[in-house]
C-alpha cells in the first residue's frame, strides 16, 4: 500500500511538474508579435502640404479683393457722411442726404458681415476636406506597411497664451513614441500628388 501510494505521489509530482515547466514555456514565450504603430502631425500635414499653401494663398487673395471693395464702400459713405454734415439739420435735403447714408452704412455693415461669414464657411469647408483626405492617405499608407494603429501626433507650440496651454496640453496625447513610425511626410506627399482636392 505504501508502494502504490509512493508510486502515485511521484507520478502526481511528475505531471505537476511537467504542467508546471509548459506553464513557464508558454509565458516566456510572446501572445504574438508587438503592434505596430504609427504617427501623424496633422498640424504637420496641413503646413507641409503644397495643396493647403495654394488655398491660403488663393483665400488671401481673395481677402484682399474683398477688402478692397469694402474699401471703396467705405470711401462712397465717407463722401455722403461729408456732404450730410454741410446741410441744415431737418431740411428736405438733409433727410434725403441721411436715408442715403444710413443706406450706405448697412450695405458696408452688410457686405462685410457676409464677406467674413463666407471666407469662414469656405475656410471650414476646404479644412474639413483636406482632414478627410489626410485620413485616407493615412489608412493607405497604415495598411501598405502593415501598421495596427496610427496615433495623431501634433506637440504644442511655444510660447503659448495661459488661458490656450491648458487645452493644448490636454491635445497633446502621444508623449513619447520611440520605436513608431511617423508617417506624417509620406501623408503630405500623398495629399500633394492626389487630385482628389479642388484648389
Amino acid at each position: 500500500m505504501n508502494r502504490k501510494t509512493a508510486v502515485a505521489t511521484i507520478l502526481i509530482c511528475g505531471v505537476a511538474l511537467f504542467a508546471a515547466l509548459e506553464h513557464g514555456r508558454a509565458a516566456a514565450e510572446p501572445a504574438g508579435s508587438p503592434m505596430k504603430i504609427g504617427v501623424v502631425s496633422i498640424r504637420g500635414v496641413f503646413k507641409g502640404s503644397k495643396k493647403h499653401a495654394q488655398h491660403s494663398a488663393q483665400l488671401m487673395a481673395e481677402q484682399s479683393r474683398t477688402r478692397t471693395q469694402l474699401d471703396e464702400l467705405t470711401k462712397e459713405t465717407q463722401v455722403e457722411e461729408a456732404e450730410l454734415k454741410v446741410l441744415k439739420e431737418g431740411t428736405p435735403d438733409y433727410m434725403e442726404q441721411l436715408q442715403l447714408v444710413m443706406e450706405k452704412r448697412a450695405k458696408l455693415q452688410g457686405r462685410e458681415n457676409y464677406m467674413k461669414q463666407l471666407q469662414a464657411l469656405e475656410n471650414k469647408r476646404w479644412l474639413e476636406e483636406l482632414y478627410h483626405e489626410t485620413l485616407k492617405a493615412v489608412s493607405e499608407i497604415a495598411a501598405e506597411k502593415g501598421l495596427d494603429l496610427v496615433l495623431e501626433r501634433t506637440e504644442p507650440e511655444f510660447p503659448i497664451s495661459g488661458e490656450e496651454l491648458m487645452a493644448a496640453l490636454n491635445v497633446h496625447k502621444v508623449l513619447y513614441g520611440g520605436g513608431c513610425v511617423d508617417l506624417t511626410s509620406e501623408v503630405i506627399a500623398r495629399i500633394d500628388a492626389s487630385e482628389t482636392l479642388k484648389p
